[in-house]
């Protein structure tokens, strides 16, 4: 029950973080989480499985007695495709997301300024005491969009270019003979 304390105040932090950035933030928040979901299925799949079909690839390709053959030729480049097309999955999925977080942010400043725009329209003055809460909602779902976009920019770069190395590694380690 202790535990349950000891998080409380965190709890509440984000709580009241969320309720001021508006609802947007919340959208921002699960398209983020959705992100970090894909990010690290496909990091455990680089460590893992991937290392498995690399390896059966190997094994059907160096199984094959002709590798210097057209057909030959022909069964490597699908076989590097279909190692590939695995690797790269959800990767343009993960950028699609990426981009999306700091248009969501974008929004969220919209519909910040909207609310700033009401207040005003309505109290008939420009007070910065009543407009504050709406320059929050326009300010913070834009930062959390931009930081949002930052953590996953960086990671899919990483998984990019580790799904292209091990497309060249995969190439490499299928030699071929000369062409017939």
């Amino acid at each position: 029950m202790d535990q349950i304390y000891y998080y409380l105040p965190a709890l509440e932090t984000i709580r009241d973080f969320m309720e001021l950035g508006g609802d947007v933030l919340y959208i921002i928040g699960f398209l983020t989480l959705f992100m970090w979901m894909l990010i690290i299925e496909r990091m455990v799949y680089m460590r893992g499985a991937h290392k498995k079909m690399a390896q059966t690839a190997l094994e059907l390709w160096d199984s094959r007695g002709d590798q210097k053959s057209w057909s030959a030729h022909q069964i490597r480049t699908r076989i590097i495709s279909q190692v590939s097309s695995q690797v790269e999955k959800n990767i343009p999925l993960i950028k699609t997301c990426v981009a999306l977080c700091p248009l969501l942010g974008l929004l969220g400043t919209v519909t910040g300024m909207v609310e700033v725009f009401e207040v005003m329209a309505i109290s008939g003055s420009g007070s910065p005491q009543s407009m504050a809460s709406g320059v929050s909602k326009a300010t913070i779902p834009t930062m959390a969009g931009m930081v949002a976009a930052l953590s996953g920019v960086a990671m899919a770069t990483y998984l990019q270019r580790k799904a292209s190395r091990e497309r060249a590694l995969l190439a490499d380690h299928l030699v071929i003979g000369e062409f017939k």
